[in-house]
């Protein structure tokens, strides 16, 4: 499962969907990384991005990727996207692949170990590891988002001008096209791809609402859904499987736990809260809820997918973004930088480090280590252990 506020970055992009039909611009970013919202992959190296780690670890990245720099780390490795193309480095600091390419909204996600880039209303697609860059594709459409699962199968979605409201490839892991779905009901967002590969979930926008549409067993012979779940009257701004069946949906004003066979309950409800950022990762769910009215209070509350609450606390700074790795959840606020365990006790940062007014995000990149980062740098920040 694969953290790049969600609903501050990504919403101020998804809400640019003009529902009213004339025109539709869906700007997802899966990024990974540093805004809340995407769930963070856990490197299959692990420890090797740890505060204590007896590796080489370089204290400043250096990417020159362009701009709108987004990032996101699996394998002892930290990939950048931007105007330019892709960069990948490894811990220490050294370059192991480069791809230079143009892109006017670049995006990245990542699981298992294989990043995703691709250019948000553009068609430049790249599947790459570490060290080499396994799957090129140029879209025959705009790009509205493209998803990865562990295996390295992935999904790409465009928008369609010829009597559809888009449409859904599925790619096998050495970047052939298995599977395509066309909707002529509800602009696609997103979509996602089971673990195991046989699943498809989509997420749509319609008149009334949100749809997730459910091809279970996919194959090519495969027209008609096997379930829909409707949310009338509410905007889910995101999906992802959490088992081979079920399927975490995030709304506005709730959770979902949705299955693919059928049956869907609400994980917790926050109506009465606006949603200002959410992170996810395999331990355990971290959302950001302002109150209503002027200002930052708000609170931060974590909880388990069965909706049991971990640990919650008032806040009255903005969250710019938040990230989490583990059983660690970090934030960048407009005062600075924070580490938080799963129970959200609060620990400093250590030593000095880059100013919170120079950082746009920040990507977990361990227990307690995390990359704080900006067009202009990127450096890492220190959980303080304790005495």
């Amino acid at each position: 499962m694969s953290g790049d506020d969600k609903p501050k970055k990504k919403m101020r992009r998804l809400l640019s969907v003009i529902i009213s039909g004339v025109v539709l611009v869906v700007t997802v970013a899966i990024v990974l990384s540093v805004i809340p919202g995407t769930r963070q992959g856990i490197s299959r190296v692990f420890g090797i991005f740890s505060a204590n780690a007896t590796v080489d670890i370089a204290d400043e990245f250096i990417f020159d990727v362009g701009r709108d720099r987004e990032f996101a780390h699996a394998d002892g490795s930290i990939a950048a996207v931007g105007s330019l193309g892709v960069q990948v480095l490894n811990a220490s600091g050294r370059e192991t692949l480069r791809d230079s390419f143009r892109m006017s909204r670049p995006a990245i996600v990542e699981a298992g170990g294989n990043f995703l880039a691709f250019d948000v209303g553009g068609t430049a697609v790249r599947v790459f590891n570490d060290s080499h860059v396994l799957t090129s594709i140029e879209s025959d459409g705009e790009i509205v988002s493209a998803s990865i699962n562990q295996n390295g199968w992935f999904c790409v979605i465009k928008q369609e001008h010829e009597g559809f409201r888009g449409a859904v490839t599925v790619y096998n892991g050495i970047g052939m096209a298995v599977y395509r779905v066309s909707l002529q009901s509800g602009y696609i967002i997103s979509a996602m791809l089971s673990p195991d590969n046989r699943n498809l979930a989509i997420l749509n926008l319609t008149p009334s609402g949100s749809r997730i549409t459910f091809y279970n067993g996919i194959d090519a012979n495969k027209d008609e859904p096997d379930h829909i779940f409707d949310l009338p009257g509410g905007l889910i701004i995101d999906i992802d499987y959490i088992s081979n069946m079920d399927v975490l949906a995030i709304s506005t004003n709730s959770l979902y736990l949705v299955g693919g066979s059928g049956g869907s309950n609400i994980i917790t409800s926050y109506s009465d809260k606006r949603l200002g950022g959410y992170t996810i990762n395999d331990n355990f769910i971290a959302l950001h809820l302002y109150d209503h009215g002027i200002g930052y209070s708000g609170r931060l509350m974590t909880l388990l997918f069965d909706g049991t609450i971990l640990g919650e606390i008032e806040l009255d700074h903005e969250i710019i973004s938040m990230t989490s790795y583990r059983d660690s959840l970090t934030i960048l606020r407009n005062d600075g930088f924070a580490f938080f365990n799963d129970h959200l006790d609060e620990f400093p940062v250590s030593g000095d480090t880059i100013s919170a007014a120079a950082a746009s995000h920040v990507l977990a990149l361990g227990e307690g280590l995390a990359l704080a980062a900006s067009d202009h740098s990127a450096v890492l920040i220190r959980r303080e252990e304790e005495r």
